[in-house]
């Protein structure tokens, strides 16, 4: 499966566009929809540079859950995924009890969520707003709600 317009679009909302280099709240240089490799400080790129970025970071975690997913998902579950993957990391997400659950394919949604939301703090531990945001999106997206 690839990402949906529904799911880029969640991505863009919650990375946000920065055409300039700036340290992300966990100390790494990042520009773009949240592209960490290979920044360099005081570093431009253009609003396409920006979308050709994305377009091949999302390569990895579409990658990730395609292959770590043993269960057949929706569109919006694969892009609630692909979210989330994309914030933590394809390593984080193999290890995570949220894939384990899922591939249950006998998860509850309720279950679902309480993993999501484990994932909401910054490195120093403290709950950040924009992820307890992201990640109820990402849950809503998962569960099949439209306008998310």
């Amino acid at each position: 499966m690839k990402t949906s317009e529904k799911g880029i679009n969640l991505i863009k909302n919650f990375e946000g566009l920065r055409l300039k280099a700036y340290l992300c709240p966990a100390g790494v240089l990042t520009i773009g929809y949240g592209h960490t490799g290979g920044v360099k400080p005081n570093q431009f790129i253009t609003k396409l540079g920006a979308e050709l970025l994305l377009e091949t970071d999302l390569l990895f975690p579409e990658k990730a859950v395609n292959e770590l997913v043993k269960i057949k998902l929706t569109q919006n579950q694969f892009d609630a995924l692909v979210s989330f993957t994309f914030n933590v990391g394809t390593n984080a997400f193999k290890k995570s009890t949220l894939l384990k659950i899922i591939n249950t394919g006998t998860f509850k949604l309720k279950d679902v969520e309480i993993q999501l939301m484990r994932w909401v703090r910054d490195g120093q531990g403290r709950i950040l707003q924009g992820l307890v945001n992201r990640r109820k999106k990402e849950f809503k997206l998962f569960e099949g709600v439209e306008n998310v």
